[in-house]
């Protein structure tokens, strides 16, 4: 089975939990998520199977937005709601003003440090496993960008929000970073991730959606994101069998493409992606990448 799909990935569940599942479902082996979620999240996880795994590294600078809860008073060694307290609680007297002027801090470009409790690489080791064996955890910061961050409500010592962060990009290390700020600390208590890149909830099914469909690959298949409305920034122009032939063999061809894009999606007919070319001058294209 080739496609992408976009999976409302439950609570509950880590990424490779929904790979596992998906690949029962489906019966193809060769899965890959575009961009972890938290077990604690939901939303949107987009996921590339079959061949269309050889199209992962066009997808690795999408933006992610999310809608959730940061509950202050205290922070956790996670910097989520599954961590352990790392100090007392408090009740904070905070005020919805001044969330929302403390937030202001959190827009544009910064340097951001990932949660201990990370798939960040250390030494070829992941963060969170150091963490959790009680090793340090000697993190660097990232750069990222965070297009929009927006209180939406106060209720008690939990305020709701929406955000927009590049890729690479905690949400929890902002909870925990507000809550240093503002002297009471804090964590994420919930979080769903709506849209990531092109793909919303909209285009989302749920894993039992799909189990009820499984063994019919071709019903299956209808449930994958339309092959032309993947990478929008890749014009799509389709080839005869004699180009497509060139192509798929590794030749250069001539496409009927003439919008100067560096990179475009090469099908046949309507629906058959065959790969990414990359234009080499005016209408002449080099395969980068090919489906078979």
């Amino acid at each position: 089975m080739n496609g992408l799909l976009v999976i409302d990935k439950p609570g509950g569940m880590t990424s490779h939990d929904v790979v596992n599942r998906l690949r029962k479902i489906t019966g193809e082996r060769s899965i890959g998520h575009l961009g972890t979620l938290d077990p604690m999240a939901t939303g949107v996880l987009p996921l590339l199977l079959g061949k269309f795994t050889r199209l992962a590294q066009y997808f690795s600078s999408a933006e992610k937005s999310y809608s959730g809860a940061i509950r202050f008073g205290f922070a956790t060694d996670t910097y989520d709601a599954e961590g352990k307290p790392a100090g007392p609680q408090t009740e904070p007297a905070l005020t919805l003003e001044q969330l929302r002027a403390a937030a202001t801090r959190f827009y544009g470009e910064m340097q951001q440090m990932p949660p201990p409790f990370s798939a960040k690489k250390i030494a070829g080791t992941p963060a969170y496993k150091l963490a959790r064996e009680g090793k340090p955890v000697e993190l660097k910061a990232a750069t990222v960008r965070i297009a929009s961050f927006e209180i939406i409500a106060l209720e008690g010592a939990e305020a709701s929000f929406t955000m927009s962060i590049s890729a690479g990009g905690y949400v929890r290390s902002v909870a925990h970073e507000l809550g240093q700020d503002l002297g009471c600390g804090a964590h994420l208590s919930s979080l769903r991730r709506t849209q990531a890149g092109a793909f919303t909830l909209a285009d989302a099914r749920t894993l039992d959606e799909l189990a009820a469909l499984a063994g019919d690959v071709e019903t299956l298949e209808r449930q994958c994101v339309h092959p032309r409305y993947l990478l929008p920034e890749m014009p799509s122009v389709a080839g005869d069998e004699v180009t497509l032939g060139r192509l798929r063999n590794g030749g250069q061809a001539n496409l009927p493409e003439f919008s100067q894009a560096p990179l475009v999606k090469v099908f046949a007919g309507q629906r058959v992606l065959v790969g990414i070319a990359k234009r080499v001058a005016g209408t002449l294209f080099q395969p980068v990448v090919v489906m078979g």
